[in-house]
This record gives structure tokens, C-alpha cells and sequence, in this order.
């Protein structure tokens, strides 16, 4: 990989990772565990809203984690080499995921398994 399409996709990572970073932090419940507060209703909707934040702030930090791992391959040299075939991953493959760790071909028989 050319060293300014290095530099290009290092600058991609380091955005989204600030941006992550960055994020609002998980919001705490407004009531304690296990205490009631307002009707059925309330409770459901409270409970479901804290399940979307926790569900969200697992995706956010699993992505972190890919970015980090991203950037130590950069380090190693071997970014944009597929992890499973080490075959190069196409450039469109790295603009649209540039943490990905495999190509499109390997990706798509880790889904179908």
C-alpha cells in the first residue's frame, strides 16, 4: 500500500476513534434498580431505553476496539492484508470498513458459516 493511502486511511481511523471517544457517555438510569417509578408503562420504557444505550455502547466499543487493532497493523505493516487469506483487501472494502481485519470473500464465508 502506497504510503499516502497509508496516511489516508490513518487519519480515517484516528477521526472515528476521537469521535468515539467523544461520545456521549452512557446515560445512568434515573431511577435505582429495582425501584418503581411511574406506571407499567414508564417502567417498560425505561428499561427498554437503558437496553438501547448498553446495546449501543457495546457496538461503539467494539468498533473501537477493530480501530485500535487497525492502527497496530499499520504499525506492523501488514494493514489491508486479509487476516484469514492474506490477500490485499480491495480498496473499496477499506473505504467502506477500514478497521476490517478480512476481504469480502473471506467475510462472506465467515457468514454463511
Amino acid at each position: 500500500m502506497e504510503p499516502s493511502e497509508l496516511s489516508r486511511y490513518r487519519n480515517i481511523l484516528e477521526k472515528k476513534r476521537d469521535e468515539l471517544l467523544a461520545s456521549t457517555p452512557l446515560r445512568q438510569p434515573t431511577t435505582e434498580p429495582g425501584s418503581k417509578s411511574g406506571d407499567w408503562i414508564d417502567q417498560s420504557s425505561q428499561e427498554s431505553d437503558l437496553h438501547v444505550h448498553l446495546a449501543l455502547k457495546q457496538t461503539d466499543t467494539k468498533v473501537l476496539r477493530a480501530i485500535e487493532e487497525a492502527i497496530h497493523r499499520m504499525d506492523q505493516g501488514v494493514y489491508g492484508i486479509c487476516m484469514d487469506c492474506e490477500e490485499d483487501i480491495k480498496p473499496a472494502r477499506l473505504d467502506a470498513v477500514p478497521w476490517t481485519r478480512v476481504c469480502i470473500n473471506c467475510k462472506e464465508k465467515q457468514t454463511k458459516a
